[in-house]
């Protein structure tokens, strides 16, 4: 069934969070919540799940992340929304299914529409509990005044609206685009900024905000426009990885990782921090040598398989997360919401639907604990295109790209997908990882209670595949 939270449920938490304690009192693990921890949450755009080096990342060294999962819990089975960029950060910000809040796909420099601002976001939530926030990076909810992260919870804002190709030297598009613009705050301050210090700058904005605002709660949010193409690196690390660009890129996100864990550590809050990190959608294969590896993942980005939505996700609380804890039960962005709320003890509102779920118990690693899903629902657009449940993930009759085993670009230069159709097929992902034998004829029994999730979803949320408007879906907001 789908979830919902009432006044008594609680946010959650996953992405380079990092929560940060103000005060040297130890919270009760059960209930980490009076002692108003500082977030930090870092957020790749377009990272594979084989990208770090604790997922068995090859020819780039990601030595500030594999500490944090050394240190801290590592899910294996961690998820977000929709496999594309605003979609999947509007569920991230909202707690909701993006087809819930009525953002799908990626927000272009056309777009008339944005996160409403009827939707409680994370910013607005902790804003409202008193801390300072602010974003250093992409926002992609919306590039019109009223949908610009200052309109929604956000104090600070300093980086790009949308995605960093949508300018006007996209390879399959030169001249397709307007300016790209840099923002701050409310403000474009440049167009077609120099993208090799993007990384750079949203790492200095975030360790100078850490240093003004450590004496008092704050929520930082970074989210990267790395390593989404186009590629583009530092002089610092240029040259650095075995993997070329693609590698250079991936560390210099590391560093910026471990850049704002020491400023956390030089203000005296690194021990009282909670860290997590994930990605927005897997990688962009169409473009080859500049795109990330999903491992033993089918597909990528764009796709429902598990190449296009199942991510890193790793997060560190000392004292409160046990260190080299890993997690195998499925959980989603939609969760994070919900979880941070339940760590400040905070009421969410009673008169909308929250699908995520406090998943605190998974990330300490509490004993036996599990899942607090039935089922995760997977669109593309407004199709319903996967649901799982416990080991299970069916996937529905739909068109899907791919490379067909095809090598991607080179250089920054995509090749073009082709199409192909899955019919309905049930995965075992426990024993078949990468989606490559359908059982739904040796297992009936589950593929009828999957269709029931399945029709629940579309009464709830919609489906297009069969002319089905959800019943409990909300509209995005839409410029005047």
């Amino acid at each position: 069934m789908i979830h919902r939270l009432t006044i008594s449920a609680f946010l959650s938490f996953p992405l380079v969070l990092v929560i940060a304690l103000n005060t040297s009192k130890a919270a009760d693990d059960n209930h980490p919540n009076s002692d108003r921890p500082n977030i930090v949450f870092i957020f790749a755009d377009d990272q594979g799940y084989a990208d770090l080096g604790c997922y068995g990342a090859q020819g780039f060294k990601t030595p500030n992340l594999d500490r944090l999962a050394a240190e801290g819990t590592r899910f294996t089975d961690f998820y977000v929304a929709q496999p594309v960029c605003s979609a999947s950060r509007a569920a991230l910000l909202t707690g909701c299914y993006s087809n819930r809040v009525g953002i799908l796909g990626a927000l272009g420099p056309k777009s008339l529409i944005g996160i409403s601002d009827k939707e409680l976001t994370l910013a607005e939530l902790l804003h409202d509990a008193g801390y300072a926030t602010a974003i250093y990076g992409k926002w992609h909810l919306g590039h019109h005044p009223q949908f610009l992260p200052t309109r929604h919870g956000f104090d600070e804002y300093f980086g790009l609206p949308y995605s960093n190709d949508m300018w006007p030297r996209h390879p399959e598009r030169p001249g397709g685009y307007p300016p790209l613009p840099l923002i701050q705050d409310t403000k474009t301050i440049a167009t077609n900024p120099d993208q090799t210090q993007l990384t750079t700058w949203y790492t200095e904005h975030a360790v100078d905000f850490i240093e003004r605002k450590h004496d008092q709660p704050f929520f930082l949010y970074v989210p990267h426009n790395m390593p989404h193409v186009p590629l583009f690196v530092s002089d610092k690390y240029d040259g650095r990885s075995k993997r070329g660009l693609y590698g250079d890129v991936t560390e210099e996100i590391d560093w910026s990782v471990g850049q704002i864990l020491e400023a956390l550590r030089r203000t005296n809050v690194e021990d009282n921090t909670l860290v997590i990190y994930t990605s927005d959608n897997g990688p962009w294969l169409s473009y080859g040598d500049h795109a990330g590896s999903t491992g033993p993942l089918r597909e990528g980005k764009g796709t429902t398989f598990e190449g296009g939505v199942r991510e890193p996700m790793i997060c560190r609380w000392p004292r409160h997360i046990p260190p080299g804890n890993v997690c195998h039960e499925p959980a989603m962005t939609i969760d994070i919401l919900p979880t941070i709320a339940r760590l400040l003890g905070v009421e969410l509102p009673d008169d909308r639907t929250i699908d995520g779920r406090d998943i605190w118990p998974l990330v300490a690693a509490q004993p036996d604990a599990k899942s607090p899903h039935e089922a995760l629902f997977f669109y593309w657009g407004k199709h319903l295109q996967a649901v799982r449940s416990g080991p299970w993930n069916l996937h529905l009759p739909h068109k899907y790209r791919t490379l067909h085993g095809r090598p991607g670009g080179r250089g920054g230069t995509p090749v073009r997908y082709e199409q192909d159709r899955i019919e309905r097929s049930l995965f075992n992902l426990v024993e078949d990882i990468g989606e490559t034998h359908n059982v739904a004829a040796a297992h009936p029994d589950v593929v009828k209670r999957m269709m029931q999730f399945v029709e629940q979803a579309r009464s709830d949320l919609g489906d297009s595949a069969v002319k089905r408007v959800g019943n409990n879906v909300r509209p995005a907001g839409r410029i005047d």
